[in-house]
């Protein structure tokens, strides 16, 4: 069947759109975390893979790190194993430390490289302990309440925080044509594993690789303004002052956050993009409209 007139005006509208973006990000990396419904909806899941082939094909850097709660929280389920959150945060014990680790490196790190393979593409999995890729040191969560002298420690064993990251596996990997595919676990220097929230990975990463962008897909539409239309186009300055009033709050502080020192840190753009949208990161890339909030030094659209 041949284009109508239509269509093939709207395809060509297409093309030419993208061809700066593609001209300006060739050889550029680009940092992206999957996860959200985009991970768990078949439609979505084989839309982002065949985003990130794209981009390699057409001379980006794509740099994948993904998360996996909900297939954790499904498995500990099976087992019986009782999950606890703390601050948002899953407790994790060594019993629930060896089913994420299971999870995360194993089953969902594997699916996602078989479905960019799928489509044509490329792509190594690893996890954040080979090649000591992530360094990680355990995080500490302090809780205080109306008539408390001092914050309360909270113990929430095997989550970390990452302390360091040795970009040279993901060079090896980027300068042999592959894409990489990262698991957010890692290990100090004494070999304790430890979870990692996937954002905070994917922002460490973009700052080390000094990545043209991050983009952190989520499941709404990007920071949302009191009237519940998306902020875009906003600098680090106005990302402070929106923590500083309220409204950036709740679950989106922290994926904020991330962004934010991402871009204080030399990333050229960060990203948070709604990742129930089929190729939402094609969209965010290559259109002049994108979608999402971009947040920049200087807050350019």
């Amino acid at each position: 069947m041949s284009l109508t007139p239509d269509s093939a005006m709207n395809a060509a509208r297409v093309l030419t759109e993208a061809l700066p973006y593609i001209q300006r990000f060739t050889g550029r990396t680009i940092v992206v975390k999957f996860g959200g419904n985009a991970m768990v909806d078949p439609t979505l899941h084989e839309s982002f893979a065949r985003d990130i082939v794209l981009m390699k094909l057409v001379g980006m850097n794509p740099v994948v790190v993904h998360g996996g709660g909900p297939q954790i929280g499904k498995l500990l389920e099976k087992l019986n194993i009782e999950s606890e959150f703390v601050e948002g945060m899953r407790v994790t014990d060594s019993q629930t430390m060896d089913v994420v680790e299971m999870v995360l490196g194993g089953s969902v790190n594997k699916e996602i490289v078989s479905s960019i393979s799928r489509n044509g593409g490329k792509a190594i999995g690893v996890s954040g302990k080979d090649g000591r890729l992530i360094r990680a040191k355990p995080m500490k969560v302090t809780r205080q309440t109306p008539g408390m002298d001092a914050a309360e420690i909270i113990d929430i064993g095997q989550v970390g925080e990452v302390s360091q990251i040795d970009r040279e596996i993901l060079d090896v990997i980027l300068d042999s044509n592959f894409i990489p595919v990262i698991a957010p676990v890692g290990s100090d220097d004494e070999g304790n594993t430890f979870n990692i929230n996937a954002d905070l990975v994917a922002g460490k990463i973009a700052q080390v690789m000094q990545a043209e962008k991050l983009m952190l897909l989520t499941n709404v539409e990007g920071l949302l303004d009191a009237t519940g239309s998306v902020l875009t186009g906003l600098s680090t300055e106005k990302v402070d002052e929106l923590i500083a009033d309220g409204t950036v709050h709740g679950g989106m502080l922290p994926k904020i956050g991330c962004a934010l020192d991402a871009v204080k840190s030399g990333v050229a753009s960060a990203h948070i993009v709604d990742g129930r949208v089929p190729h939402a990161v094609l969209l965010e890339i290559f259109t002049d409209e994108g979608m999402g909030t971009k947040i920049t030094p200087r807050g350019e659209d």
